[in-house]
């Protein structure tokens, strides 16, 4: 490990020591679960030994990144267009990618100006109007389409494969499956099964990785190293950070101590909602792939005994210096029901003086003379942070010495990590989502598949109960 941290977790402004004890953690509430927290960091070790937990030694499989480069080489200049097709887990981690490590307005640059590389477009939702505007921007022929489900079922994105590979044999023939890449499970479901028939290049997501934990696998690595993402850099970054939080103390392992912080923030000082508010547009993708990793994984009605608990604490995503214009009035004067997470960075890739001229300025405006936009950026995170502070409002700040391809993967792991073991706080299983798969079930039913008929009637009955009484 380096010997300079690139990544920082300060939590004193959730102590008690500066925010008072009916917002703020004291040190003998932390010393209360300090030997739990412990044993919980032991459990997920053991559960990691035994093959459990297989995203957390995802840092080190350097072969798959390996087959991704070689994909990557063989196909680079022979498409214009990159359109990854995915949802959720398939989609978030791609989309916080780009935005975190890529130009802001990759797509608009020219294809000198990108390396060769192709313009990406992630289609996240099966709203028709955004695919017909997609479809009449991009051109079919010069568009390479990266199909992403670990089912190989998953209604969306297979709707959306049915459309394109139609349009695609239509334009091109039998040599349409050059233009397709399927990113599934190595050996079954639907995708799985067309793939073998029609001989796309394909990419498999391991068994025992979740969608919402799968960036680090083929299902972002992919995308992100067609757009010339170094994506071993990613895996280091992700492997620096298992390494900084190897021990079982709470005080010396920075996702076990956030995963503690926010449990106690909720259970007893009663904050359940989790704002993320990075001071940087290029996290504002990461800010909505960690609303899905939290609110999927410890949003459950049952504990892992089979209690009723309905626990989770809600994620909302924030953007500085934004949302200080728009959320920002509920966070200082309204209930006392969330702690903020800040991300910073030290040093932006940018440095934009707000004037380099001897010139006239106004007198109002003159204390912004010597100035530049980062250290504008810089006060506002400091002074909404103070803010918050003295009116009791709990919040801890994530600093990233800079933002690069190996902040962005110790990121990603350190709150994949802090995610498991605020499981294990909950308890409750961080690894299912069995609400997501109830409207699955229910939409199978409506769009009459097969094997769903009692569903569908169940269905039926109750939308007859449910006659519109009350519409206006």
């Amino acid at each position: 490990m380096e010997d300079k941290k690139t990544v920082q977790f300060d939590f004193n402004n959730m102590m008690a020591g500066v925010i008072g004890e009916e917002n703020g953690i004291t040190e003998r509430e932390l010393k209360e679960i300090e030997s739990v927290a412990s044993q919980f960091a032991k459990e997920l070790k053991t559960e990691r030994t035994v093959g459990k937990l297989q995203f957390l030694e995802l840092p080190y499989d350097e072969k798959t990144a390996t087959e991704i480069l070689e994909t990557v080489n063989s196909i680079k200049g022979r498409f214009k267009n990159l359109v990854v097709v995915g949802l959720g887990g398939s989609s978030l981690g791609n989309i916080a990618i780009h935005t975190a490590l890529n130009h802001p307005f990759y797509n608009l640059l020219s294809e000198k100006e990108r390396g060769g590389f192709p313009r990406i477009f992630v289609l996240d939702n099966i709203d028709p109007d955004r695919f017909a505007g997609l479809m009449e921007v991009i051109s079919p022929k010069e568009t390479l389409f990266n199909f992403i489900t670990k089912s190989g079922t998953t209604v969306e994105t297979m709707s959306q494969f049915l459309i394109i590979t139609s349009l695609l044999r239509d334009k091109i023939g039998k040599d349409y499956k050059n233009q397709i890449i399927a990113t599934t499970d190595r050996e079954k479901g639907t995708l799985r099964n067309i793939t073998q028939r029609e001989g796309f290049i394909s990419f498999s997501i391991p068994a025992g990785v979740g969608g919402r934990y799968s960036v680090l696998t083929s299902v972002g690595l992919f995308s992100a190293a067609m757009s010339g993402v170094d994506i071993f850099a990613l895996l280091k970054g992700a492997a620096m950070m298992d390494e900084m939080c190897k021990s079982d103390s709470v005080w010396e392992n920075p996702a076990l101590m956030g995963a503690a912080l926010y449990f106690l923030s909720h259970t007893r000082k009663g904050k359940n909602i989790l704002v993320v508010m990075p001071y940087s547009s290029a996290l504002s993708g990461f800010g909505d792939w960690f609303c899905q990793l939290w609110a999927e994984s410890l949003g459950k009605k049952f504990s892992l005994n089979k209690s009723v608990v309905h626990t989770g604490a809600t994620p909302v995503r924030a953007i500085g210096v934004v949302d200080q214009h728009s959320q920002l009035q509920l966070y200082m004067e309204g209930p006392y029901d969330k702690v903020i997470t800040f991300f910073a960075i030290e040093q932006f890739n940018k440095n934009i003086p707000v004037t380099n001229k001897e010139r006239d300025i106004e007198s109002d405006l003159i204390y912004l003379k010597g100035h530049s936009l980062n250290n504008i950026m810089r006060a506002e995170f400091e002074g909404t942070r103070l803010a918050l502070t003295e009116q009791r409002r709990p919040n801890c700040t994530v600093t990233l010495a800079e933002l690069s391809a190996s902040t962005l993967g110790q990121l990603f792991y350190l709150f994949e990590l802090e995610t498991a073991y605020s499981g294990k706080f909950y308890n409750v299983d961080a690894f299912d989502q069995p609400g997501v798969e109830a409207g699955k079930i229910n939409a199978f039913a409506m769009l009459g598949k097969k094997g769903f008929e009692q569903r569908k009637n169940e269905i039926n009955i109750l939308l007859q109960k449910a006659q519109k009484k009350y519409s206006i």
